[in-house]
């Protein structure tokens, strides 16, 4: 991760059996990574070299927090300082390792304490990302922060043209698995297994998506509201799913509408994840490879009535679930995909009738990448009308800072949402 390669490409090539165990352990490092670099400065002046100094902090990470510590503290230290005997990367640092990581065991208390004051360590955020927080919520940050540090749970999307929320509930209890259910039609699993132990996953009754993911398509659509089995899409609609890839939001939208869906992506490989994705749910989308940002390359010149653009964006609002994110972004990240968000809604606006409809989403909870960009795009379009839309939704509460509609109570990532409108001018 230090050398910028996300625990996804990494934890890929661990082998499949392996997989789960080494995952938890990752990712329960990454979440307490702040306090272990701190407490690292504490036991040495200086860092030792780049495989000690990582391996050194894992080792604390995974014994700093005595509460929830995978394994007994010595036993931990002895593995530590075995592993790193054995790799030549690390091997003339295994006896100053094993000194720090005794240390800490005899001083656990006072170390701790003297890193108490460090926001870093109190939060295992980096400070700029911190202080970013602060400053976009006042009102939410260490909620948010605290949110980030837990763990996400596994939800699931059933498939509207297969399957009731209700009945799917009832097929999970029927076979022993404890689930209870969130929005419109999702279902949160008490505890998370392996999609192919998921009933009905390989048919295609349902998909693995987040509660805020799943409000896409809703939104887009005026579903419950306008229901295509009650007339809203009497006139077949012709949609495109800007930057679709993996294919969730496409799968959403076919299984709610009868409608014309454009998916494309930059990216050929990840569109093949499309494919994959509607091919298990039986469903057919025309898919594209394609930069949103250039639509003279692709655009056939036949406007949309509806565009869902999910923009690329910091993945500040599913940290629960990539807990790397917070480590590998950086501050100029943010200004610099903001600039990229408002390249798109520039490139994408045009390719919307009037009366159409666009829906910019973000998985970020920083306000450069949500309600400011929105706010800057209808200042300078006046051909667009902002409607009713969740906005910013915190990880884990379901909720934004003014109210907690009750279509979004449960346990979500954070998420920004922004219903626009296109009116003749």
């Amino acid at each position: 991760m230090r050398g910028g390669e996300s625990a996804t490409t990494a934890l890929a090539k661990v082998e499949g059996p392996l997989r789960p165990g080494v995952q938890s352990l990752v990712f329960r490092v990454l979440r307490e990574l702040g306090q272990a670099e701190a407490l690292r400065k504490q036991l040495a002046d200086r860092a030792p070299p780049p495989a000690a100094d990582s391996l050194l902090c894992t080792a604390l990470a995974l014994t700093c927090n005595d509460h929830h510590a995978p394994y007994e503290a010595f036993t931990l230290v002895d593995q530590t300082v075995e592993a790193a005997k054995r790799n030549p990367a690390t091997r003339m640092q295994a006896s100053f390792i094993n000194a720090c990581l005794r240390r800490f065991l005899r001083e656990r208390d006072e170390l701790m304490a003297s890193t108490s004051q460090d926001p870093v360590a109190q939060w295992n955020h980096p400070r700029w990302w911190i202080n970013l927080l602060r400053q976009d919520h006042p009102c939410a940050w260490q909620a948010i922060l605290r949110a980030n540090n837990s763990q996400a749970p596994m939800t699931l999307r059933v498939n509207a043209r297969k399957a009731t929320q209700q009945a799917y509930l009832q097929t999970l209890t029927d076979a022993g698995i404890e689930a209870g259910p969130v929005g419109a039609q999702g279902v949160v699993l008490r505890k998370a297994r392996p999609v192919h132990d998921i009933p009905g996953f390989s048919e295609g009754l349902v998909s693995v998506q987040d509660a805020a993911a799943q409000l896409a398509a809703q939104l887009l659509l005026g579903w419950p509201a306008q229901r295509p089995d009650v007339g809203a899409f009497v006139t077949r609609r012709r949609i495109l799913d800007a930057c679709a890839a993996p294919g969730g939001k496409t799968a959403h939208l076919l299984e709610l509408a009868d409608a014309e869906v454009v998916a494309m992506d930059i990216d050929s490989t990840r569109c093949e994840r499309i494919h994959q994705n509607l091919d298990r749910l039986g469903l057919t989308a025309e898919v594209i490879v394609g930069d949103a940002a250039h639509p003279a390359v692709w655009w056939d010149g036949q406007q949309f009535d509806a565009i869902l653009l999910d923009a690329p964006c910091t993945a500040s609002g599913i940290v629960r679930r990539h807990p790397d994110v917070r480590w590998l972004r950086r501050e100029a990240d943010v200004q610099q995909l903001a600039t990229i968000q408002a390249r798109l809604l520039t490139s994408l606006w045009p390719l919307l009738r009037p009366g159409g409809r666009l829906l910019y989403c973000t998985c970020s909870v920083f306000r450069a990448e949500g309600d400011n960009q929105i706010q800057t795009f209808v200042a300078h379009n006046t051909d667009a009308v902002l409607r009713a839309s969740p906005g910013h939704l915190m990880p884990q509460t379901g909720a934004n800072e003014d109210a907690v509609p009750d279509n979004l109570a449960g346990d979500q990532d954070g998420f920004f949402y922004a219903l626009l409108e296109k009116r003749a001018v």
